[in-house]
């Protein structure tokens, strides 16, 4: 599969989005290998205009649901609608139908209505009064948190966590950003998207991502390094088999997005920073001695040597 579509599409978005090429690689690969991506960062990063765009460009259909503690699972799901012609109940669905869903603010909802939630992310379908209704693939949720404000929010299950793939932090724009998003805030504000590619590609791409090789050399390093978070002494419960493979998985998409058809050592750890540290909860003396997952984790990828 060419790369030049695939920078095609980080080319329209970096029209609109200034900078973050490094969080928007993640993301498409995280698309090409079907997972969901947590976006976490402070208000005005550009986290929601990140999702519209990739959606537009990547020629994705796609729904935003804004959480909120009253937010109930049907408004999510759907439900049924009585029709007064035909004197039956029909499924309405709801806005999760979606190629691309943006789960805005996402730890404001409920525990019911996360665990509503966790069905479609898990198995890409949603269950309502005993009946089964699949949602149309590709599907991604990109979900977002504010790591500041704690007031009506609610954890995320630590089930849910391990279901994303990912985890990006979007960080503020440096000041050379800024200055281009001042010049183009009116480009910006048009949001004038060109869909480069369409859904059948990312299918595709989805296929193509186990022609990828994967030494066992690779595959043993990724297991040494998540087998290292299990022994660290700053690290409470480390990372569980889901992250053997949704680092090797990642990593193989990113070798496609470069268009390498290899994983390398360079890739996994790249993987890796993205993949791990939201599937590690730390001991309470790390978090007294002012030490992140991140912190962490780039101990172990610098003690684990690689092949």
């Amino acid at each position: 599969m060419s790369r030049d579509l695939f920078k095609r599409i980080l080319e329209e978005v970096g029209r609109i989005v200034i900078g973050k090429k490094a969080e928007l690689k993640i993301i498409l690969a995280s698309m090409v290998a079907g997972g969901h991506v947590l976006l976490e960062g402070v208000p005005g990063v550009a986290k929601t205009l990140m999702a519209k765009t990739l959606a537009r460009a990547s020629g994705l259909t796609f729904s935003r649901i804004q959480f909120t503690p009253d937010l109930l699972p049907t408004d999510v799901l759907g439900t049924y609608v009585y029709n007064q012609v035909s004197g039956e109940f029909e499924f309405r669905r709801g806005p999760i139908f979606s190629n691309i869903v943006l789960a805005d603010e996402i730890n404001r909802a409920s525990p019911r209505t996360q665990s509503a939630f966790l069905e479609a992310m898990q198995e890409g379908q949603v269950t309502l009064w005993g009946r089964t209704y699949p949602i149309e693939k590709p599907f991604i949720v990109l979900a977002t948190m504010n790591p500041i404000e704690m007031e009506g929010v609610y954890p995320l299950p630590e089930a849910q966590v391990d279901r994303f793939m990912a985890k990006v932090i979007i960080s503020y724009p440096s000041r050379e950003e800024m200055l281009e998003i001042i010049d183009n805030f009116r480009v910006i504000e048009e949001f004038r998207v060109e869909a480069v590619a369409e859904p059948s590609f990312f299918l595709e791409a989805r296929e193509r991502i186990w022609d990828v090789h994967v030494d066992d050399n690779i595959k043993r390093y990724v297991i040494e390094l998540v087998e290292a978070t299990r022994r660290h002494p700053y690290i409470r419960l480390g990372a569980s088999p889901r992250g053997v493979l949704y680092t090797l998985l990642l990593a193989r998409a990113l070798a496609l997005v470069e268009g390498y058809d290899y994983v390398s050592p360079e890739l996994v750890k790249e993987a890796a920073r993205v993949t791990l540290p939201h599937r590690l909860i730390l001991k309470p003396e790390a978090r007294l001695r002012g030490v992140d997952e991140y912190e962490v984790l780039d101990e172990i990828l610098n003690k684990v040597k690689p092949p």
